[in-house]
Parts: structure tokens; C-alpha cells; sequence
């Protein structure tokens, strides 16, 4: 390992910086966390990489100062629910100085701060404590009452009483919540009780380690959401922050303040395939096999993972809060998973063939699903003559398409998170002659082509491709590709707009991942932030505020270059009114698009709650009108399609045993039978124009 910084260059600056007797007493309460040598030298360490390495390489300055400042405090206490107005005015003072702190080595005003969280933390579950003696039956949901639940940009408590008064509340809250989801008072008071005690239990665990590697990434996380400190107990798992291990549930995670979302499942996976969990989907509960449900509101991500985490063959409990509920409604459910490998063979590409009556006429359309961009790079090294990967597989089934008489292709990337590069380059190279794929920009401002160099065309029929939000990476390497090349029709929602490239560098003491480089189409268009934005639109089935690249903290913008070719004009363009004109029309009172949009608006709606009543009355009425309107949608949807009715919406049976995968033909996907519909309407008005 290179130290870029000599250790007698190291000013270690550990004292107590004149603080007032607030802090000092904080300090003194949890005085054994204090920064270390190692840990100076590897925040020194992480000054100079960011510094030389970054892609950005964005200036440590003041206003940088301003930001890591800002992400503390949020890390710390994202609802505004610990610190008051007067610890805020102590801390503003380095407000301006963490760059200057962080260039010397001087690690203690982030220490201190850490100190006073834990000490008002600390209060915090005393109070709890005292409130839940006096027992939750005791509590009165009569008053008029409401809690803001939206606190990020809520003003700082400006005294103790006020945050007495707001906690006071929140247990409230949680009572209600519980009460509202079927738990009665004894089991809601030994909930509670429980999990605020493992609260303190973590609290009173807490090292130095923590601390350090809290306020790093508070400096790190400034740059991009993937720039990230790792400590040396997490340096193994340096994915943590993105995915569980593939012998787990198979399901990429983030922090949602107190709370672990799902951000997407991998294909093919344990939790993919128990179709019980969903993106924003939180989870509250892990329970190894037939054990007791451990509550894990308020833990680390790495906390929550180690949990999940086990032996193959073995089975977790989760318990989760879908992403359908309102704010105010703590209604969970409990699924049961079977941890596994995700197996090479279950992600492989699959053909079917897409039977359609378009304008009269029958019609048959080949259909690929690719749910990752894999490769045996085993194999693949072994120089073995049979080796999986996504391109090869892709051939094989198109070949198998082109023998079949199709008319015409759909390539399926929805919920594909990406995989190799090179795949999704040699994917792209079998629908265009020779050409460039993707680029690459490092830091230095050089730019990489990688490119296709194998001549002719294996298929040159048309094609269509369908992506969502969930498709990511690699999928929109090749979906970019495909729009700027015009080679096919891009459909359904915008992508998940990852388009940065990062590398793990050891450190004296833990590892620094951080991002180095950046994609880019080969129109010179970034993937990143925005994602590849389709020709036609279809509603979206998560909410893209809540899901995606551009809903994480200080994501890198949008941006282009100099293009890597022109390609020739766009096919597509002189019948894309046309075209949306016919999708809308088609749609408009389908009841699989009307639903989705429905259920997205109706979602949206009650994400956009700030504040919630601490009324039973209200809340119980409350939650009755959400059911009901849940019902109805559903209900409309199934009576359009000839369905039978619900009579309520119903919750899974915990003990039941997992469905199995429904055979369902490629009909009856919306998304796939409309995708269809789409490209012959081009290939009609396309023919009609070749007429005249």
C-alpha cells in the first residue's frame, strides 16, 4: 500500500477545542471514543485519493466543508429528532472547516459531534423507557393530536421540552401504528421495550471504529453516492452498500433512515423468485429459520445484511412493510426465504414467441428475456470451447427465432441490473457491423472505445427493446447503444441511470471505494442520472423518486461528450407521433396500463403525507378509505379482464408454503403483448412509406 503522506507530516490535533459545557459533557460521558493513529493516517490517505483519483476531482474547500457538515448531521439524525437548536449552534463553528480539519489530520470535532448524538441518544431512550413503564394502554388516541413525519427539513427543536413533546409522540406513533396492524397492548409494550433496548445495547457497543468510518463517509459520500469508506471489518464486503452476497436472498439494499429498502432483486434470485417482496419494500424484522423475529428498525445496513446473510439451504424470516403502504400504516407481513446461490443457468436468456392479431392479420414475434449480463469468466479463462454468457446464449436463441419465421424481435432487459461489460459489447455487436459500443472517460479526461469488431450482422430484423427502471449498468450500455445506432424501438420507462465506474484502493487501515471513471454512449450521451429515456413511454411501476440513480444524495449529473459516431438518420422518427399516437389510443383502457397508473398515482399520493393524525378514529378511517380504494383498483382491473372479484385485499399466509412461478405465456404481459403491438405498427407504417 502507497501512504501518499509521511507519518511525520501528521498533526494530531486530539483535544477538546474549547468546547462549551454542553459538549464537554458528552465528551466526557463517551470519552473512550477517540481517533486513533491508523485512523488519522487513513483519513489523510482518503484526502489525497479523492484528491488525485476522484473523477470529478471537485475541490476541498469551504463550501465542500458545507456539504460533509450537512451529510453529518443528516447521517446522524436524518429526523431532525436528537440534536436541538443550541447543539446545532455549537457545531455551526466548524460549519467551514472540516476541509482545513480534514487536510490536517484532525479527526476530533468529528468525534465530538458523534459524542453528542450518542449522549442525546442516550436521553432519548431514557425518556422512551419511562414513557413505555407507564404502560401503551395508558396512552389516550382520543386527542387531536398529529405528528409531522417529514421531518428533513423541519427547524431543529429549539429546547429539551419541545423534543420531549415530539418524542412523546413518535411513541405515540408507534403504539398506533402496531395497534392498527392487529397487535394488542401486552405484545405492543414487549416490542417496543425490545427493540429499544437493543437500541441501547447498540448504542452502548459502539467503537471508535463507528465513529471513524461515519465521519469518512460523511466526506466521501460528498463526491458521489458510491464513493464509500470501509472499515477494515466491512473491507470484505466492499459491495455492502449495493447488494447481499448471491448465497443470501439475492437483493440489493440502501439505507432509508432508520429503515433497509430493497432497491432491486436479483434475477433468478430467492427473493425474485418468492414474488413476496417488491423494490421500496422495507424490512423491519430478520428471523433465522423458526426463531424469534429480531426487530431491526434503526440498525446499520452491514447490521441488517450479517442477519440475512447464512448458510445455503438454510431459511430467513423477513419481516416487511410493502412499499404500497401508506406512510401511516405499519401493516407488515412475514415471508419466508430459502437462501441459495443464484445459479448460472437460471439467469440465462430465455426465448418464447409472442402470438399477436394485429389489423387483422397473425403475426408471431420472437421474444428474449435477458435477465443479466453474465459470463463463466472461469471458463471463459479456461479457454473452455462451451462457455455460458449472455451473448453467446442470445445467438443461439435468435438463430433458433430467425428458423421459427418470426417477424420481428423483442429483447426483454426489465429488472436486469447490469453484469459484464463485455457482454453487453458483444450483445450489441450482433445487431450492428462493426462499430463503437460504449465509452469510457477515466478521470484524467481520457476517453476508452471499447467497440464491436467482429464484421456483418447476425440478426437485422426488427427489433424492439423493452427496459424499466430496474434495467441498470450494462443494460443501459446496450439499450443506449441501440437508440443511437437506430437499430431498435426503445420501450417502457427510464432506466435506473448508473453510469459510473468504481475501483477499491486499500488503505493503512480499511479500503476506500471510490468512482473513477464514467459511461457514455456512443452519441456522447452519460448514462448516468438519466438513465436511457425510451421512445415511447409506458407508466412506471415503481416510483422513480423513490427508486433509481437520481433519487440518491449528491448522484453525479447528466452530461455528454464528443460523440463516437454519427450514425446514419433515424428510421424511427418521421412515424414516432404516429406510433405514441396508436399507443395511447390502444392503452388508454387497458386495464394492466390503467391499473399501473393508478396504483402509482394512488402511491405517490400518500408518499406525499407530511404529518399523520394521532387519532384512532382518524387513522382507523384513514386506513379503511386507503383499503378501499386499493380494493377498487384492483377490482376495476379484474372485472375488465373477466376475473373474479376480492372481496378485501388480502395478506400473506406466513406459514404458507412459496408459490410456485406461474407458467404464464407471453400474452399475458401487458408491457410484452403492447411492445409487440408497437413494432408492427412501425413495420406497417414503414412499408406503407416504401409503397409510395
Amino acid at each position: 500500500m502507497q501512504r501518499f503522506l509521511p507519518a511525520t507530516a501528521l498533526a494530531l490535533l486530539l483535544g477538546l477545542h474549547s468546547l462549551p459545557a454542553a459538549a464537554k459533557a458528552a465528551a466526557e460521558n463517551w470519552a473512550y471514543l477517540q481517533p486513533d493513529r491508523e485512523q488519522v493516517i487513513a483519513s489523510l490517505n482518503v484526502v489525497e485519493l479523492l484528491k488525485r483519483h476522484h473523477y470529478n476531482k471537485p475541490p476541498l474547500d469551504d463550501a465542500r466543508s458545507a456539504k460533509i457538515y450537512e451529510g453529518y448531521l443528516k447521517m446522524l439524525d436524518p429526523a431532525r429528532s436528537y440534536f436541538t437548536a443550541a447543539d446545532i449552534a455549537q457545531f455551526d463553528r466548524w460549519q467551514k472547516k472540516f476541509d482545513d480539519l480534514l487536510k490536517s489530520g484532525d479527526l476530533e470535532p468529528g468525534f465530538i459531534i458523534y459524542r453528542t448524538y450518542l449522549q442525546r441518544a442516550e436521553e432519548r431512550l431514557d425518556q422512551v423507557d419511562a414513557l413505555l413503564a407507564e404502560g401503551v394502554d395508558k396512552i389516550d388516541f382520543s386527542l387531536d393530536e398529529s405528528l409531522l413525519v417529514d421531518r428533513e427539513k423541519a427547524p431543529w427543536a429549539k429546547n429539551q421540552a419541545e423534543l420531549d413533546d415530539l418524542w412523546r409522540k413518535r411513541v405515540k406513533d408507534e403504539v398506533l401504528r402496531l395497534k392498527l396492524a392487529g397487535k394488542d397492548s401486552k405484545d405492543i409494550q414487549s416490542l417496543l421495550q425490545k427493540r429499544y433496548k437493543n437500541q441501547r445495547k447498540r448504542l452502548e457497543q459502539t467503537r471508535g471504529e463507528d465513529v471513524f468510518q461515519a465521519y469518512i463517509n460523511a466526506f466521501a459520500q460528498t463526491y458521489d453516492p458510491h464513493t464509500n469508506y470501509l472499515s477494515p471489518d466491512n473491507a470484505e464486503n466492499f459491495d455492502i452498500n449495493m447488494s447481499l452476497s448471491l448465497e443470501g436472498i439475492g437483493a440489493v439494499l440502501q439505507t432509508d433512515n432508520e429503515y433497509v429498502k430493497v432497491v432491486r432483486l436479483v434475477p433468478a434470485g430467492p427473493a425474485e423468485k418468492s414474488k413476496l417482496i417488491a423494490p421500496a419494500d422495507k424490512i423491519v424484522g430478520v428471523a433465522q429459520g423458526d426463531k424469534e423475529m429480531v426487530d431491526v428498525i434503526g440498525w446499520r445496513l452491514d447490521e441488517v445484511v450479517k442477519l440475512i446473510r447464512g448458510p445455503k439451504g438454510s431459511k430467513v424470516r423477513l419481516e416487511v412493510i410493502p412499499a404500497s403502504n401508506a406512510p401511516s400504516d405499519q401493516t407488515s407481513k412475514v415471508v419466508t426465504i430459502v437462501r441459495e446461490a443464484v445459479k448460472l443457468e437460471e439467469q440465462a436468456a430465455q426465448k418464447s414467441v409472442l402470438k399477436l392479431q394485429h389489423e387483422g392479420r397473425d403475426y408471431k414475434l420472437g421474444v428474449i428475456k435477458v435477465p443479466a449480463f453474465y459470463l463463466d469468466f472461469k471458463a471463459y479463462r479456461a479457454q473452455a470451447p462451451n462457455y455460458k454468457s449472455t451473448t453467446r446464449d442470445v445467438k443461439r436463441l435468435l438463430g433458433e427465432l430467425k428458423q421459427e419465421k418470426v417477424d420481428g424481435v423483442v429483447i426483454d432487459l426489465r429488472d436486469n441490473g447490469g453484469g459484464s461489460l463485455q457482454e453487453a459489447t458483444e450483445l450489441t455487436g450482433l445487431f450492428i457491423d462493426q462499430g463503437p459500443t460504449v465509452l469510457v472517460r477515466n478521470s484524467d479526461g481520457r476517453v476508452d472505445v471499447l467497440a464491436d469488431e467482429e464484421p456483418g450482422v447476425f440478426y437485422d430484423g426488427p427489433l424492439a427493446v423493452l427496459v424499466d427502471r430496474l434495467s441498470a449498468s450494462a443494460s443501459e450500455i446496450f439499450a443506449g447503444a441501440m437508440q443511437d445506432y437506430h437499430r431498435a424501438l426503445i420501450l417502457g420507462g427510464q432506466t435506473f441511470g448508473k453510469g459510473t465506474v468504481q475501483t477499491i484502493q486499500p488503505l493503512n487501515h480499511g479500503e476506500l471505494k471510490l468512482t473513477l471513471a464514467k459511461f457514455y454512449r456512443v452519441s456522447g450521451q452519460s448514462t448516468q442520472h438519466q438513465g436511457v429515456l425510451p421512445d415511447i413511454a409506458y407508466p412506471d411501476i415503481v416510483d422513480t423518486k423513490e427508486i433509481g440513480e437520481s433519487a440518491l444524495p449528491e448522484a453525479m449529473p447528466w452530461d455528454s461528450i464528443k460523440p463516437a459516431v454519427r450514425p446514419d438518420s433515424n428510421p424511427y422518427k418521421p412515424f414516432l407521433a404516429e406510433l405514441k399516437a396508436r399507443h395511447q389510443s390502444r392503452t388508454s383502457g387497458n386495464p394492466d396500463f390503467v391499473f399501473t397508473r393508478e396504483r402509482l398515482a394512488l402511491a405517490q399520493e400518500l408518499m406525499a403525507e407530511t404529518s399523520v393524525s394521532l387519532n384512532e378514529d382518524k387513522r382507523r378511517a384513514q386506513h379503511a378509505d386507503i383499503e378501499k380504494r386499493q380494493l377498487s383498483l384492483e377490482n376495476a382491473k379484474r372485472q375488465a379482464k373477466g376475473e373474479e372479484l376480492l372481496k378485501e385485499i388480502k395478506a400473506e399466509d406466513e406459514d404458507a408454503a412459496p408459490a410456485e412461478p406461474e407458467k404464464t405465456k407471453p400474452e399475458d404481459d401487458a408491457y410484452l403483448t403492447e411492445s409487440g403491438h408497437i413494432l408492427l405498427d412501425y413495420l406497417g407504417l414503414e412499408a406503407t412509406v416504401a409503397k409510395h
